[in-house]
């Protein structure tokens, strides 16, 4: 709702709930993020990730300050893009879990020939090296050139969708067109 005397250059339209009410309408694919600064390796479950370019390969992500991930993420030369089919929905959790190691499980993830940490199960990941970042509010937006891509054979699995604050399959069963 927008106040009288309203300025929209000093003034926001929207309140946080608002937004959030907003977006939580809105599907997005499901990805998980590896990075590794040297101090041990992190995962995060985002929504956020989005391609930007194809020449050259660019992706985006946000990450929230408050996610214990998000400073080894900031500090991290490289990282691991997973996208995630519906069979990965134990993945998206690990790294959407607070307070757990999500590294306690070693064969859920390994090490690729180039020392970043990676979840081969993904139905596909992307090994990128971190360009720029930006602090957008309490977020950083985290700009990565895509180095390596690795889909997993056969690539005819459903995608993972979150909408509404849960997780959904995407499918035949959901086209409309």
């Amino acid at each position: 709702m927008i106040k009288e005397n309203y300025d929209p250059l000093t003034e926001a339209v929207l309140s946080a709930d608002e937004f959030k009410n907003a977006f939580r309408d809105h599907p997005a694919g499901v990805a998980v993020i590896t990075a590794d600064a040297g101090d041990g390796p992190v995962a995060l479950t985002a929504t956020s990730v989005a391609s930007v370019s194809a020449e050259p390969p660019l992706i985006m992500f946000s990450v929230s300050a408050i996610s214990s991930s998000t400073p080894t993420i900031r500090r991290a030369r490289t990282v691991v893009v997973h996208l995630l089919s519906a069979e990965q929905l134990h993945i998206a959790k690990l790294g959407a879990t607070s307070g757990v190691d999500r590294f306690a499980d070693r064969t859920l993830w390994d090490v690729l020939p180039t020392g970043e940490t990676y979840f081969p199960q993904a139905r596909t990941w992307i090994r990128a090296r971190v360009l720029n970042q930006m602090q957008a509010g309490g977020s950083s937006i985290v700009l990565v050139e895509a180095l390596e891509a690795k889909p997993q054979e056969p690539a005819e699995t459903d995608p993972l969708v979150y909408h509404n604050r849960a997780w959904h399959r995407l499918g035949d069963h959901s086209r409309i067109e």
